[in-house]
């Protein structure tokens, strides 16, 4: 069950943000819109599944299936030939930007997110997901470093990474080498800022203050 909370940004358009399942973003903007002759043209995303992922899709299929049909009003179906998610407008469909919406939704997923962190991605206006490696931040990391640096991102019992999500209000999953994080553009670059000082050595009580000292700013500006 998807878990939401409201306040209002104190800015010239009293833009509101909205929690969901502990990942911030501008609420969505309900405005009637009329139906665009453009989405008649059957346009299509092929979103590529990996082998390790086959089995979680398979078992979370109703709960991607049904927002993506029953909210966005598009098609969607597993080419069990080409390992793909394919998605496209049907004559239902209102907005045009709700075949991309679904798109990031499904790929979310593909790199590891819950399926209740992903429809964030449907439900607020402002979320994207940023990917980068581990070598992206200290080119020379091998072995048993890299090893220790995924060790320090986790922690024990994976509270590290928790108490990061927390404060920076966003999610993130360490695949490998690869770090997947959703949410804004302004939390996201917190989280990058505190998982790049913890590859590079920080021990997490500091990378903790950081992220506290930057958080009670920002909260104090809304």
């Amino acid at each position: 069950m998807l878990k939401k909370e409201k306040k209002r940004q104190a800015s010239s358009n009293d833009m509101e943000v909205e929690v969901i399942n502990g990942i911030e973003g501008k609420a969505k903007q309900h405005s009637a819109k009329k139906r665009a002759k453009t989405v008649q043209g059957g346009e299509q995303r092929r979103v590529p599944v990996p082998a390790h992922r086959y089995t979680p899709l398979k078992e979370n299929w109703m709960k991607i299936f049904t927002p993506i049909v029953e909210h966005l009003r598009l098609q969607v179906r597993f080419n069990l030939k080409t390992r793909n998610v394919e998605i496209r407008t049907s004559p239902e469909t209102v907005d045009i930007a709700h075949l991309q919406k679904a798109a990031d939704f499904v790929k979310a997923f593909v790199c590891g997110f819950e399926v209740e962190d992903a429809l964030a991605l449907l439900r607020l206006d402002d979320l994207f997901v940023e990917s980068f490696d581990i070598q992206d931040v200290r080119q020379q990391m091998k072995g048993d470093h890299r090893s220790r640096a995924i060790g320090r991102l986790a922690g024990k019992g994976g509270r590290t990474k928790f108490a990061i999500e927390n404060v920076t209000k966003t999610r993130i999953v360490l695949a490998d080498n690869r770090i997947h994080i959703l949410g804004s553009f302004q939390n996201i670059q917190l989280a990058r800022r505190a998982i790049c000082n913890l590859i590079l050595g920080s021990p997490p009580s500091k990378v903790y203050g950081q992220l506290r000292n930057i958080a009670s700013r920002i909260s104090e500006r809304l």
